[in-house]
């Protein structure tokens, strides 16, 4: 057997029964976390576009898109993707040498579970394949460094999870999972210098592809059987040698994924914890910050802290802004909390913020290197112009795997973030479908989805 078939036989092969208790739990959270963050971003200008794009573009009504109305399952996939990624809330994956965000697959693996009128049994286990595959070749095969998004691996999970929703045969799963393998392998510029639009619809692209190339198994299209180990194929081209044995893998791996407390990039986390603590400080006042200086893990500083994907001083957009370590401590520092207001125009652009994250400093610490993934410990001074330091250091943060979320922090962080396009009443019962999605119909969920509007601004 080639190594596609072998995945596309532990896709398969997966069922709801391998799932252990935690696991199930844990995906619930996610499924909860993620839909909450997508209501959030109705009202985001690039959201509007992208819905009024679908809307004229049309589609045969097969799925849902969250905040109502239906389309083709490709491109509900692309919707519901966008909405979960836009306010950069979402959960992550953190591997030694890549991080990705494995909920960003809920959006397809929805679409199509919707599409069959899956049950939420069927979708659960859809999507914990998705996690599980996304996940692992992170582990595995990580991209970042030469060059390579890490929506690559995501073009796998997708396909993966699409496939086991739609309920696709052993053979069509693994054609489909060859081609959108082959097809989408993202450049990272995506995610360095000025930062784009683009940074947040990366992987609804994918997940759109993923979605389309499980359609096209499905009508007999067949891809290339040696995507991964063959002449010019993933290893041999991009990501190297490795080996996973897919027979021995299980569906465990959402229970190592971790989920954001803050509305920033995922490698902020325990940094903005720390900044939460030293506001807290006797003393401390944000307008005789004269110095601010951040050891973190190498990671953090690479990809956020002026390290080798451009400098974060310079920010002027919501995309630059939650992907700057000098502007989330800002944040955090005067405003005492990172949330989407964090991210509106006018407070980008107010003159405290801008004088703030200039005298934010970041180095790497190899030390705290050799301890990520384990932990993600960051280590920060400020220095008041009246010569009080204050200094804090964390090595986790609530919704990390060692200290998971409950599902009572979920459902409040649900409710802050949803409730400008949900009422009480509607987040109470899609909270209800999730918590018992296992004895529910995808459907049950989706008619709830499809309830949210943006008439409900809350003024």
């Amino acid at each position: 057997m080639t190594e596609v078939q072998d995945l596309a036989r532990f896709v398969g092969g997966a069922s709801f029964d391998d799932l252990s208790a935690d696991a199930v739990a844990q995906l619930k959270i996610r499924v909860l976390d993620t839909l909450g963050v997508a209501i959030g971003a109705l009202d985001a200008e690039p959201i509007i576009a992208i819905r009024t794009l679908v809307d004229d573009l049309g589609g045969a009504p097969q799925a849902a898109m969250i905040g109502g109305g239906k389309t083709s399952i490709d491109r509900a996939a692309f919707v519901n993707v966008s909405l979960s990624r836009y306010l950069d809330f979402m959960d992550a994956y953190l591997a030694k040498g890549e991080t990705c965000h494995p909920s960003d697959n809920l959006g397809a693996v929805l679409a199509a579970s919707e599409s069959v009128g899956g049950t939420g049994r069927e979708f659960l286990t859809a999507l914990a394949v998705a996690y599980q595959v996304q996940a692992r070749l992170s582990d595995v095969a990580p991209v970042r460094a030469k060059g390579f998004d890490h929506t690559v691996q995501g073009a796998y999970a997708s396909a993966a999870g699409v496939a086991k929703a739609l309920r696709l045969t052993e053979a069509q799963t693994a054609n489909a999972i060859a081609i959108s393998g082959t097809a989408n392998n993202a450049l990272r510029v995506t995610r360095t210098g000025n930062l784009s639009n683009w940074k947040g619809l990366a992987y609804p692209n994918t997940a759109k592809e993923g979605t389309f190339a499980a359609l096209l198994a499905s009508r007999g299209i067949t891809g290339p059987e040696l995507v991964f180990e063959g002449n010019k194929g993933f290893k041999d081209s991009i990501a190297g040698p490795f080996e996973i044995d897919w027979s021995t893998e299980d569906l465990e791996r959402v229970n190592m994924t971790i989920v954001k407390k803050h509305n920033a990039e995922i490698h902020s986390q325990s940094a903005l914890d720390a900044a939460m603590d030293i506001r807290s400080q006797p003393g401390f006042d944000a307008a005789l910050v004269q110095t601010v200086r951040l050891r973190t893990f190498d990671v953090a500083y690479s990809i956020i802290g002026g390290g080798e994907e451009g400098d974060k001083h310079s920010v002027r957009t919501k995309e630059e802004a939650d992907h700057s370590l000098p502007y989330l401590l800002a944040a955090a520092l005067l405003d005492g909390r990172v949330t989407p207001r964090s991210f509106a125009p006018e407070r980008i652009r107010a003159e405290d913020i801008q004088r703030l994250l200039a005298v934010v400093e970041v180095r790497p610490d190899d030390g705290f290197s050799a301890r990520f993934p384990a932990e993600m410990p960051a280590s920060l001074e400020v220095i008041l112009s009246d010569g009080t330091v204050l200094h804090s250091t964390q090595n986790s943060y609530e919704g990390f795997h060692t200290d998971p979320m409950s599902w009572n922090v979920a459902r409040a962080k649900f409710d802050a973030v949803a409730g400008r396009f949900a009422d009480p009443q509607l987040r109470e019962e899609i909270a209800a479908v999730v918590r018992d999605l296992d004895h529910h119909t995808v459907r049950d969920l989706c008619q709830l989805l499809g309830r949210v509007s943006t008439h409900q601004l809350e003024r």
